[in-house]
């Protein structure tokens, strides 16, 4: 058992209790800064004044909405299922406040007389309880659109559930090259071995690869097709309303906190270059504000994808990425435990030949007419199977009856 799993099982009872109240607090002010700084970021783009009437600068935009939430009408539309429709927000937001309690804000300090950790708990296996989490979540996603009792939310929910398990692969794909060169799945393993550098240079691929998805894992634009915000259907939550929509606002922001202070920790050295005392948890806030600044740059850049386009690009771009990227980083790791010896070397480099000849080979490049023209055109076009006739049919007008 390491130094700081053993001050965490050391913690009494009203610390622990401090810790959890001090995550949730934690999750609602960075949902309300974060909607007025996305606000006020976006519109800044755009040459648009924000949020600027509800206190100084419009800093009191977000506890309105809060309230204005509250005090909506609760609809439950009459199909929709009495259990599962206000259980499925819950579902939602509790995986990821559990994800949040792995993440590491700092390192060992003294509260009242008592020393402790900044985490909650540091598990052997805390990267894959961010994982598991993320994949918990999808089952509010899936009981939102089928307990709403209508057929909007059911195909917004299957869209949303096959985008999010698609960039759960490659987000879960990006943590191994991490894994393999911190030998461990705890976080707090990970922080502690980046003080000699930080894995975000040293394993850029899986650095790109972790921040693509979780812009797909999170459903942000330009990645956020299953709940577009410009259309009057609003995905798996379109039937709700009242304080179950700000529930499933609050997931959102909520998992975006998770993701970004864990792409902190495991590629940006966590709390670095403080790893000890109170100033571990203010780099950390400074990297998660980076990161959701890289969010809401995105939001108002880019525009938004098809959604067979990002979800090809997962499949057949970032997935087949991530397993080559892999195999270097193993072969990789084994030149440096065997010593340089040849024999591995030219192991590793024949492994890696053969498995860019099989993909070769089983992935053909396929090409259709239809695809020509949509290269030289640059704009989607029917399959080329489709028969169309090259002239519409005239229907000659009939005479009028007196």
């Amino acid at each position: 058992m390491t130094r700081t799993q053993q001050l965490l099982v050391d913690d009494p009872l009203w610390l622990i209790v401090t810790k959890v109240v001090v995550l949730f607090v934690f999750a609602l002010v960075f949902t309300i800064v974060g909607s007025w700084a996305e606000r006020r970021i976006v519109a800044r783009m755009q040459q648009r004044p924000g949020p600027n009437r509800v206190g100084p600068f419009g800093v009191l935009q977000g506890l309105a909405d809060g309230l204005k939430l509250a005090f909506k009408e609760d609809i439950r539309p009459v199909a929709a299922d009495r259990v599962l429709f206000p259980l499925a927000p819950v579902i939602a937001l509790v995986p990821a406040f559990v994800a949040l309690s792995v993440v590491p804000f700092g390192g060992e300090v003294t509260i009242f007389g008592e020393p402790t950790v900044l985490q909650l708990v540091d598990l052997p296996v805390g990267v894959l309880v961010v994982l598991a989490c993320s994949s918990i979540g999808v089952y509010g996603i899936v009981l939102a659109g089928w307990s709403s009792g209508s057929p909007y939310p059911l195909l917004g929910a299957l869209r949303a559930t096959a985008q999010v398990i698609s960039y759960e692969m490659v987000l879960g794909l990006s943590v191994v090259g991490v894994v393999l060169y911190s030998g461990s799945l705890s976080t707090a393993d990970i922080v502690a071995a980046q003080r000699d550098g930080w894995f975000g240079w040293q394993l850029v691929p899986s650095f790109v690869l972790f921040c693509i998805a979780m812009v797909g894992e999170t459903n942000r634009a330009p990645l956020d097709l299953p709940e577009a915000e410009s259309e009057l259907v609003g995905g798996f939550h379109t039937e709700y309303s009242s304080l179950k929509f700000a529930i499933f606002m609050l997931a959102e922001y909520t998992n975006m906190a998770t993701l970004s202070a864990l792409a902190a920790a495991m590629f940006l050295g966590g709390s670095a270059p403080a790893h000890d005392g109170w100033w571990g948890p203010f780099w950390v806030l400074l990297k998660v504000g980076v990161f959701f600044f890289a969010f809401v740059w995105l939001r108002g850049t880019l525009p938004r994808l098809r959604y067979d386009q990002f979800m090809r690009m997962a499949w057949r771009v970032l997935i087949p990425i991530s397993l080559l990227w892999i195999l270097v980083v193993t072969g990789i790791r084994t030149v440096r435990n065997t010593g340089g010896d040849p024999t591995a070397i030219l192991l590793t480099a024949g492994i890696v030949v053969a498995t860019l000849v099989v993909i070769a080979v089983i992935m053909p490049a396929r090409r259709t007419a239809a695809a020509d023209i949509s290269r030289e055109m640059n704009y989607p076009v029917p399959p080329a199977d489709l028969v169309v006739p090259q002239r519409p049919a005239v229907r000659a007008p009939q005479r009028l009856r007196r």
